[in-house]
This record gives C-alpha cells, structure tokens and sequence, in this order.
C-alpha cells in the first residue's frame, strides 16, 4: 500500500458530495486499481461496461479492520453506493455547467467470493484517468487510519493546496456541501464542531503526514467561514512534496514555476492537446462511445 497513489481531478477534489466511510475507502480503492491497470497498460480495463471488483479480502488488508467487519460493510455498501451522486463544476465554452452524476452507473456484491464488483459512470471516467494538470494526489496509507468519513474529505481539501500550505477561505454553507452534511445535521456550531471539524482535525493530525489547523472567520458573532493551514511532519520521508508523485504514470505535478511566455505556452498546449486526443481516442473505440462523449470534461 505504500505506493498506492489516490489521484483524482481537482473538479472531484472539490466537488459536494456525500459518501459513508466504507463508500470512500471503495472508491479510493478502485481509482487505485484503474490508474495501475492503466499504467500497466491494461487499458480495457476502464471501459465503460468493463467493471472493478475489489475483495473483501484486499479491503480488510487495505485500512486494518477485521474480516466480520469487512464482510459486513461492503455487502452493506453495495446497497447504498449505487444511489449517491455528486455534483461538480465543468467549464464549456459559453460558461460554467452545474453538473451532478452518480458515481457508479452498476454494482454487485457475489456472495461466493466476497467481491464487491461496481461500473464508474461515464462522467466519473476523466476525472480519474488522464491528467496531466489540475490534478491532487496522495497516499492511500495517509487515510487508511481515518475513521471519519469527514476526515478524508477534509484531508484531500487541504492536500491539494500543498504548494502553499493554505487553503483559500471557505464559506460555511460551501464548506458543509464540500463534506457531505446534510443540510438538517449539526446545524449547532457546537455539534458541528463536535462532530465533524475538531474531531477531523483530530484524526488527521494523528494519523496523516501533516499537522493541521484552522481560524474561523466571523461576521459580528456569527462564525461565517474557516481558513485552514497545515505542516508536513518531520518524518515525513516523501520525495516529493508538492506532488507525492513517484511513479511513471502519465500524471505531473500542479504547475509550481513562473509562467511560460505565450509563445512557449501556446507550444505547450498544442502539444497536450494532441497527446491528449489520442489518449481518449482510445478509450472512445475500447468503451465503444463516440470520442466527443469524452471531450466534454473540464
């Protein structure tokens, strides 16, 4: 698990949504196995009636729990995962589309093999696959200890200003979406601090590669909003902070140099523009879809 990488579209990073623990841990997990699939070259394995089936076993092996537990949990996950959805902000051409989808178009659990087997719906397929900018990465090892499903969420918030080491302000109502509450739950900023900010704040500092914390904004007595910071431990041995990217995978790290001159720009784009045809040109004739269909991502 050690160089199990999680990488996903910043679109995904921070869109609203509200998934379970065990439901986190099983996408986290098929992320991990379509990105390897990939590059291993295994590209079928991503097509769009081709599923991901995880175990029972590879999961109790993943995050530590026990095997009546693990078998529990995913027969229990199968039942509610296929009803979630998120929503996510996609950029076309006259303007910014509000666009919600679900994450798994199917899903199955086989008794026999205790194998939880479940399809990624379109939509989900280029946010997870071929990313060469806007992208957030991290250790699966760095969540696997987090109980709280607000936790992770919370951790790949803050991951993914790693260059900075701060997190832009967030509004309440927006920070809420972002973790999946309800809008009926922890209405008491007691409760909501309770439950959710200080005990993810908590775990995170205890059992991931950084040490967080926040201030919270406040309009007369009113809190408005939170602000985040964070610092790698010191015994954090990754050799490469800013992207936690150690492999040969056709991913690169969020761009941390001066900007380019237009020209240099412009050649640039060219150049992953046309990479990045080929690419889902690919994907299109092994999924059996028009190449347009995947050419309407962000």
């Amino acid at each position: 698990m050690d160089n199990d990488l999680v990488v996903k579209h910043n679109a995904l990073t921070t869109a609203s949504y509200s998934l379970g623990l065990v439901e986190q841990r099983l996408i986290l997990m098929a992320i991990i196995l379509i990105r390897k699939k990939m590059h291993n070259m295994e590209l079928d394995c991503i097509a769009f009636n081709a599923p991901i089936q995880i175990t029972a076993e590879s999961y109790i092996n993943a995050f530590g729990v026990s095997q009546s537990t693990g078998y529990e949990t995913l027969k229990s996950a199968c039942k509610s995962l296929f009803s979630r959805q998120f929503s996510y902000l996609e950029t076309r051409e006259r303007g910014v589309a509000h666009k919600t989808t679900r994450w798994v178009s199917d899903i199955a659990y086989i008794d026999n093999s205790a194998t939880i087997e479940f399809t990624f719906a379109p939509s989900v397929i280029p946010l997870i696959t071929y990313l060469e900018k806007h992208f957030t990465s991290y250790e699966l090892q760095q969540v696997a200890s987090l109980s709280s499903s607000y936790a992770i969420r919370l951790y790949e918030l803050l991951i993914q200003w790693r260059s900075t080491c701060e997190t832009p302000f967030f509004r309440l109502m927006e920070f809420r979406k972002k973790l999946g509450i309800d809008d009926d739950k922890y209405q008491r900023m007691g409760q909501f601090k309770e439950k959710v900010l200080d005990l993810a704040i908590t775990q995170i500092n205890m059992h991931t590669n950084i040490t967080a914390s926040y201030e919270q904004q406040k309009r007369g007595r009113e809190i408005t909003g939170f602000k985040f910071s964070f610092e790698f431990k010191k015994n954090y041995n990754s050799k490469n902070k800013n992207s936690d990217l150690g492999t040969k995978e056709e991913v690169f790290p969020l761009p941390l140099a001066a900007p380019q001159t237009k020209q240099s720009q412009a050649a640039i784009d060219a150049r992953e523009k046309s990479a990045e045809f080929e690419h889902l040109k690919r994907l299109a004739e092994l999924g059996g879809v028009p190449v347009e269909t995947l050419l309407k991502r962000p």
